[in-house]
């Protein structure tokens, strides 16, 4: 029999919530049965009511708010205690179109993707702005360097997970989980699909959005302390590379200057600026080593984590 379980983070969603759970599908086709989880990420509402009357199986409640992040990685832990194969993570807002929920799971299903991800079409979608559009495009491409994913759409929050990805998926993020979780598959091999999905009519501004610079500056503090997280030497490599290459220029130029033009002098600065550059640079490669051993180390933290969690839920 295959399980799947819809989860959905909610954080004062009682107005919005009888319509999303409403649109959720009751039968599909290769699945055995579905459920739907609940997390009531510390409404002060009825959000926990409305979730029980409308006939949600599963509720975890927080007694205060934790966030999106913590919120979601709850849902993935509860999700595979209760016996699902596959997971599908959706919004209490009914921004996704639920009839679109077959397509995320149905290459799960056909064990080609271990997770699978809703594009909304961020570069034309017509509710977006030309700047936010134009944010979702580079975003995306820079995850796709950091992540080695190809990833048209970063922020999509509409997601299936197979159990043994969900099972690998660990959120360190107290903020948003769509960015970190996309890295983490990339460096653990897992294979990520793509699907078209629609969304319906915005019925409120995001709740995770409050500023666009305050979501900028944490998405490049997430994306960053991912990839060096995960990319340790690479990561360092880059960084001291750039310091060591800026040195040699340097150096360069004073022997050009200075002994092959015979055309100046008085060049100690750019020497001192060379050696304090190459000593930089090497110490940032050092650190980087280090760095990598030290994510080795937690590779198999990760590989314990996994099979404990494995033996347990199973």
């Amino acid at each position: 029999m295959t399980k799947l379980i819809i989860q959905i983070p909610c954080y004062n969603e009682e107005a919005t919530l009888p319509e999303t759970l409403h649109s959720l599908p009751k039968h599909l086709p290769g699945v055995d049965e579905i459920e739907i989880l609940i997390i009531d990420d510390g409404s002060s509402d009825q959000t926990a009511l409305v979730a029980a009357r409308e006939g949600a199986n599963h509720l975890i409640r927080f007694p205060h708010h934790v966030g999106l992040a913590t919120a979601f990685a709850a849902g993935l832990n509860a999700s595979l205690e209760h016996g699902a194969d596959i997971i599908v993570n959706t919004d209490a807002d009914n921004q996704y179109n639920a009839e679109d929920i077959q397509k995320l799971i149905q290459p799960i299903l056909d064990q080609k993707a271990d997770i699978v991800i809703g594009d909304r079409g961020v570069t034309n979608h017509p509710e977006f702005s030309p700047l936010k559009r134009f944010l979702q495009k580079w975003g995306s491409k820079v995850l796709e360097i950091t992540s080695g994913l190809d990833i048209p759409d970063a922020t999509s929050g509409f997601r299936a997970y197979s159990r043994e990805a969900a099972l690998k998926t660990i959120v360190l993020s107290g903020y948003t989980y769509t960015l970190e979780t996309l890295i983490q598959a990339g460096s653990k091999g897992l294979t990520v699909h793509y699907v078209p999905v629609r969304t319906n009519p915005k019925k409120r501004p995001s709740r995770l959005i409050r500023s666009l610079p305050e979501y900028l500056a944490i998405s490049t503090i997430t994306i960053i302390r991912s990839y060096a997280m995960y990319r340790a030497l690479r990561f360092f490599t880059i960084i001291g590379g750039i310091f060591i290459f800026s040195g040699i220029l340097l150096g360069l130029r004073f022997v050009i200057i200075h002994y092959i033009l015979r055309t100046g002098g008085g060049n100690l600065q750019s020497l001192l600026l060379m050696a304090v550059l190459l000593i930089i640079g090497f110490q940032i490669l050092l650190i980087g080593l280090l760095a990598d051993l030290i994510s080795f180390n937690r590779k198999i933290l990760e590989e314990v984590l996994y099979r404990v969690r494995k033996n347990n839920i199973s």
